[in-house]
């Protein structure tokens, strides 16, 4: 009997499967297999935090599956993923098992490998190890510490703060970065202040630009020229001068390579030069590692992806410096390979970087292979491992200072050049700043040749005005970099907290930032006006630098959970009496600037503008925070939060009628927002009591939007779906995009592909369209014409099992038959034996409705004569 090997994920699965051969059963485990309930009492501090575990339909299916396999079996090898969490998976497929009584005279083993190529994965067959203890503690103890805050702070939010959604140990610490840097920008004042620029030539007539930098003899800083008549001024003065070059300066300076890619530089990375999210690069990334078809072998393309280490194999420098030589030459490749660390707080360096499993594989030759996302997500990837290994840069640099006769004045210009390339030949990095200004991005900037002393013509001195700029909010990147600097949370788990944020509708991310909504700064106030302690950027950072002791057995998991608890449990405690005035109070105090700005006309934000005399104060009702009048219940004048004008109460309306979000630009009909036996829906227009047939338009809105904050332009949007978002390259078919019953879709020709939820049908772009539909493709197989009409014959898996389809003929295949070595011959035979019309079932159901009617006509005559034969015996 075979062995049994147990992955994570099916793509996994199969590609291990194919390098170990028939000797080996490869399972998936889909993940985790159990967690812990989502009710009261799976964790028990009182019971030394005893944890219950429980398995959904999904885990007790898989561990049904693997009990299946294992029968006969004498080798059970756990090989999920090389992090904490594979570790605990594999720790509860154990746990599972042998509850189960199902591991005797069964020999359990672990094995790991960082990347899933033929010689890595045999590798770890031949070094199998025991499960490893610490790594499943600091696991359990991240879990109990998780479950523990959400499902004992959520509740309150719930109960003293209306309308808020969940709280969570990290995804709170996150979104308060979030909230103050908006809190910044919202209390930012700008300043003017200008700076000089003059336009002068040297003696062969070659033009340069400097800037002031002294003036009467004093360094010039920021403010010291803070208006026109002060640079107009200063203007005067220096166009009176003559100058010459005081000093010329020149250093060479080198530019180092960066390290290959980690988990978190590699999210940063991926959304700077991608415009990638964090869960879709994420997403990207797990098909690459687990392996990707390249005309008939299937290959893992790059090493593990959750990673904080930035260091590489030996092997795989040695063969990068070796196509470094060849590619590029020589004088690209440093004399000594490069050897990286991670600076990263808190990094777990068990995993090498993230880097192509072989160079070999250039993104050229696999392009084909892969989508759009891999294949862009690849060359990254690719680029960066091999520039990590490459020659620096180099860089001429000149700086040259004019001053007048008495040195009162000074100018300095600046100029580099880019005296050998390097990396830069292959890999460039964009920062934040450059990201928003590409002129910054190494542009050379080379100054004509001057000597000291040697005088040159002034030619324009101009000012120019500039405000101060508030802090930037934080993208994907810019904040995922900042909480791996302040040591929060891993870098594992940020795209899925990010998610969090904006499914709770928490945060919205706009043209590629994230702006907190007051949902979310209601939840940011709240905790940190009566949690402070447990949204504390230096707790939190302590609390993982204490996981990480767990996993390094510095440190025993339950003193850790014990020591939380008991502050944590106090502070519960105390909020039990905590009144909802005092929520307010707090509330207000922090918020009141926000939602009470100062207005531009000097009066008081907070008068109410229905009574006069009130004053507009934050209240909590049943749906959440609202604006009211202290006139209360004399004056009923109420505002919704965020939305100048709105109804609090505006959801309990829908209940009973309809609201109007605008009219129809080219018909003039109402747009409305109506509740239905399913919910919410939009119409144009009302339905015409006269002409019975002609219906008004209708859209669903998806699952996700809040129909009661639904936009005008969103409805419209909805109304007009599908969308046309382009053509497929190869075929010249329209792909649209729409809403079906399942939800939002894409779709080319006969070929339908569901959105992920974190897809929006309204704004969704052809590349991504392009991904969805040819990963559904992938799972569609063209097996050849038929014979008769020369109409293709596809094998299509559906959601039970795989079949066959002939144009709207369908036919399954058997229960286990995946369709491998089927026929054409035999896939015709199916077809006839089984085929079935896909739209069979509204015929059937006509037929039988005629028939039910011809019986009953049937029915209905016998009984007539019967009484026509029974009235004639009666009058004989």
């Amino acid at each position: 009997m075979t062995d049994v090997i147990i992955v994570e994920s099916p793509a996994k699965a199969k590609t291990i499967n194919k390098y170990l051969g028939n000797q080996y059963t490869v399972l998936a485990s889909f993940g985790h297999v159990r967690d812990l309930p989502p009710k009261d009492g799976s964790v028990r501090p009182d019971e030394d935090f005893a944890m219950d575990w429980a398995a959904d339909e999904r885990g007790a299916k898989q561990i049904k599956a693997i009990s299946q396999a294992l029968k006969g079996a004498k080798n059970l090898y756990l090989a999920t993923d090389p992090d904490r969490e594979g570790e605990a998976i594999s720790w509860h497929v154990r746990a599972m098992l042998e509850d189960k009584k199902l591991l005797k005279n069964i020999n359990v083993e672990r094995v790991t490998f960082n990347e899933i190529t033929k010689q890595a994965v045999q590798y770890a067959m031949q070094h199998p190890r025991e499960l490893d203890q610490p790594l499943i503690e600091a696991y359990l103890a991240r879990r109990a510490l998780d479950y523990l805050v959400g499902f004992t702070l959520s509740p309150i939010l719930w109960r003293k703060l209306p309308g808020s959604r969940s709280a969570g140990r990290v995804q709170s610490v996150a979104l308060r970065l979030i909230c103050e840097r908006e809190a910044e920008i919202e209390i930012f004042k700008s300043k003017e202040y200008w700076t000089i620029s003059g336009t002068f030539l040297t003696p062969a007539n070659a033009p340069f630009t400097a800037k002031l930098t002294q003036f009467q003899g004093k360094k010039l800083e920021q403010f010291d020229l803070n208006n026109e008549n002060l640079a107009q001024q200063a203007i005067q003065i220096l166009q009176q001068e003559q100058f010459a070059v005081n000093a010329v300066e020149r250093k060479k300076t080198k530019r180092n390579p960066a390290p290959p890619f980690t988990t978190s530089t590699l999210q940063q990375d991926a959304s700077r030069k991608l415009h990638m999210s964090a869960q879709n690069t994420m997403r990207t990334a797990q098909q690459l590692y687990e392996g990707i078809d390249l005309g008939g072998e299937t290959v893992g393309l790059i090493t593990y992806m959750r990673t904080d280490g930035v260091q590489m194999a030996g092997e795989a420098i040695q063969a990068i410096r070796q196509h470094i030589e060849s590619e590029f030459g020589d004088k690209y490749l440093p004399s000594k390979p490069r050897h990286y660390t991670s600076k990263a707080k808190n990094a777990q360096e068990a995993h090498e970087a993230i880097r192509p499993t072989n160079i070999s594989y250039t993104p050229n030759q696999v392009a084909s292979y892969l989508t759009p996302d891999q294949k862009k997500l690849y060359e990254l990837i690719w680029k960066r491992a091999v520039a990590s290994q490459m020659q620096s840069a180099e860089l001429d640099q000149v700086a040259v200072t004019l001053a007048n006769s008495n040195k009162e004045h000074l100018f300095r210009a600046n100029g580099s050049m880019i005296a050998f390339d390097g990396f830069l030949k292959l890999y460039k990095d964009i920062t934040e700043d450059q990201e928003k200004d590409p002129s910054k991005q190494d542009s050379s900037t080379m100054l004509p040749a001057m000597k000291e002393a040697e005088g040159v013509t002034t030619k324009t001195i101009t000012p120019e005005q500039h405000f101060t700029q508030p802090p930037p909010r934080y993208g994907e990147a810019s904040l995922v970099k900042k909480m791996e600097e302040l040591g929060i949370g891993r870098p594992s788990t940020y795209a899925s907290i990010l998610g969090v944020l904006r499914d709770r509708e928490y945060v919205t991310l706009e043209n590629r930032y994230f702006t907190p909504q007051d949902r979310g700064r209601l939840v940011t106030a709240f905790l940190t006006s009566f949690f402070k302690r447990y949204v504390d950027i230096d707790f939190t950072a302590n609390l993982e630098e204490k996981l990480d002791d767990i996993s390094d057995s510095k440190v025993n998991w339950k003193k850790v959970l014990r020591d939380f608890w008991d502050d944590f449990s106090k502070a519960i405690e105390q909020t039990k009496d905590l009144k909802i005035s005092d929520v307010i109070d707090a509330l207000d105090h922090d918020l009141g600037s926000h939602f009470f700005a100062e207005s531009t006309d000097g009066s008081d934000p907070r008068k109410c503008p229905a009574c006069e005399d009130g004053r507009l104060n934050l209240k909590l009702g049943r749906y959440g925070a609202f604006i009211g009048c202290t006139n209360y219940p004399e004056c009923q004048y109420t505002r919704r939060l965020g939305v100048e004008g709105a109804n609090p109460e505006e959801e309990e309306d829908l209940k009973e009628g309809s609201r109007v979000l605008g009219k129809h630009p080219e018909t003039n009909e109402e747009i409305i927002i109506k509740r239905g036996p399913w919910g919410l829906y939009i119409q144009c227009g009302e339905a015409d009591p006269e002409n019975k047939k002609k219906k008004p338009k209708r859209a669903t809105i998806p699952k996700g939007m809040d129909g009661n904050a639904i936009t005008f332009d969103e409805a419209m949007g909805l109304l007009s779906l599908p969308r046309n978002l382009g053509e497929y390259p190869t075929t010249g078919e329209a792909i649209q995009a729409g809403l079906g019953p399942f939800g939002p879709y894409v779709k080319v020709g006969s070929i339908f592909a569901s959105l992920d939820k974190t897809d929006n049908v309204l704004t969704v772009r052809l590349p991504r369209a392009l991904e969805v539909i040819e990963k559904k493709m992938a799972s569609i197989h063209n097996l050849g014409p038929h014979p008769k009409d020369k109409e293709p014959i596809l094998l299509r898996k559906g959601r039970f099992g795989f079949y066959l389809q002939h144009k709207k003929t369908v036919a399954p295949l058997p229960k286990g038959d995946n369709g491998e070595n089927l026929t054409i011959e035999t896939a015709v035979s199916i077809l006839e034996e089984k085929g079935k019309a896909t739209k069979g079932k509204a015929t059937k159901k006509k037929t039988t409705t005629t028939t039910k009617k011809a019986t009953t006509k049937t029915a209905v005559a016998k009984k007539s004569t019967a009484t026509k034969k029974k009235a004639v015996k009666k009058e004989k």
